[in-house]
């Protein structure tokens, strides 16, 4: 399959679906509710997700996202491709309303991320890539530029943290290097810390589910960084039975 005639689909799904964001954002009621497993929902969320679907029906391809039906295994699993959607991802960060959340489209192809976009509507910035392809950004409507890892020639290393879920684990992990520097940021942000060569290190000792990391992971595999699960120091497999990520690290 050519994936690169999709670029521009994806691209336009995850702004769309940012506008629809920015307009809940913007106004004075988000109509936050609870899901089932205590993590927040907003409008948002639910308009964002009916904005990408409403755009990726066209490629004809399955759709798998975090605010959609729960399709069951037997079914999924012969899916040879398909799209993976978190429409917002860092719903703790909206809320806040720090900025730090973004748009997370995927595409998989026998359980490996081969195409994402990664949008924070707020900053706007914007990430895409995949295997074969590269890693670009661009920031504030700017023309999009090719990213390249940048070695960090200063010696500390510079590892990423998380702003909501920053655990005894993860403080062990940092307190293994010396002199480290540690970046925070929100959602998938994080991932694109790497990307952007202004962090070296990722490691996640929290839960996280495959959409939250899909289509980081593309982008990255597009710099040749691959998200290593901490289990079996394996790369990251998408459509599991069980969607819930092992703990795992990045590293440039």
């Amino acid at each position: 399959m050519e994936i690169k005639k999709y670029i521009p689909l994806i691209i336009d799904a995850a702004r769309d679906a940012g506008i629809k964001i920015l307009e809940v954002y913007n106004s004075e009621d988000f109509g936050v509710e609870e899901k089932g497993d205590h993590s927040p929902l907003t409008k948002a969320d639910q308009l964002a997700h009916e904005t990408i679907v409403e755009k990726l029906k066209e490629t004809e391809l399955p759709i798998l996202s975090e605010e959609g039906a729960k399709i069951p295994y037997e079914e999924r699993k012969e899916w040879e491709y398909f799209w993976m959607v978190d429409p917002l991802d860092g719903t703790k960060e909206f809320i806040k309303k720090n900025g730090e959340f973004t748009v997370n489209i995927a595409l998989i192809h026998n359980q490996k991320p081969i195409l994402g976009v990664v949008y924070a509507p707020v900053l706007d910035k914007l990430y895409f890539g995949g295997e074969g392809i590269g890693a670009f950004k661009s920031e504030n409507m700017d023309p999009q530029v090719e990213l390249k890892i940048i070695e960090n020639e200063n010696g500390a290393k510079r590892i990423v943290a998380s702003r909501s879920h920053l655990n005894e684990e993860t403080k062990k992990y940092i307190e293994k290097y010396k002199d480290a520097e540690t970046v925070s940021m929100g959602s998938s942000l994080k991932f694109m810390l790497i990307a952007d060569s202004e962090a070296d290190i990722y490691p996640r000792f929290a839960p996280t589910m495959e959409w939250d990391t899909a289509a980081a992971n593309a982008i990255l595999r597009g710099l040749n960084i691959e998200v290593i699960s901490m289990e079996d120091n394996k790369p990251l497999r998408y459509n599991k039975e069980n969607l819930l990520n092992p703990h795992f690290k990045v590293s440039r």
